[in-house]
């Protein structure tokens, strides 16, 4: 019996191609909506736990801030450490719940005293070179002199404009769950 070899080598079986199935529409469908939803998911997350764009309608913080400036609300700072005085901060106004922006003067067990158009914060003068010099700090209660105390878990909230501003003199300090975060300059 006679071996034989061949020179060409056996020839390889080749499958014809095939396309990949293209995705039904229903299955593109799904993935559209489930994109949809995770997108507004995330947006509404974020918005509410993290970062927030607002603008600013009004005079109450001028000259710190002027009505239609931009700004991004961080939700997030206030969930490691507490307010801190001078801080910049957007609130939910309790009279309407409409979001302004104030500067925190006074903390929970300070005492905010208004006299002869200064702000004293636990006897002390309140040295404020956000405010526009010479301008006075009056009470919209009639009294030339007033004294606050914030009770736990209140801060006293003031706009940087005083003459032009809404805040905790007519309203009283605010609780801690009705500010919504900080604003960074």
């Amino acid at each position: 019996m006679e071996n034989q070899t061949s020179a060409t080598p056996p020839a390889e079986s080749i499958a014809p191609s095939t396309k990949p199935a293209a995705p039904s529409l229903s299955r593109q469908l799904l993935q559209c909506l489930m994109l949809v939803l995770l997108s507004a998911g995330s947006y509404l997350f974020i918005s509410h736990f993290c970062f927030q764009s607002v603008q600013v309608v009004g005079v109450s913080m001028v000259p710190t801030l002027r009505p239609a400036d931009q700004l991004i609300l961080d939700r997030l700072t206030y969930r490691f450490h507490a307010p801190k005085q001078n801080d910049i901060v957007v609130i939910k106004d309790p009279t309407d719940g409409a979001f302004v922006v104030k500067r925190i003067i006074g903390m929970p067990g300070d005492s905010i005293l208004f006299k002869n158009g200064k702000v004293f914060v636990n006897g002390v003068q309140l040295k404020e070179p956000y405010v526009w010099a010479g301008r006075p700090t009056l009470t919209y209660s009639g009294f030339h002199e007033q004294l606050i105390v914030c009770g736990q878990d209140q801060y006293f909230v003031l706009g940087d404009n005083r003459e032009n501003s809404f805040d905790s003199r007519m309203y009283g300090p605010v609780r801690r769950q009705n500010i919504l975060g900080a604003v960074h300059l």
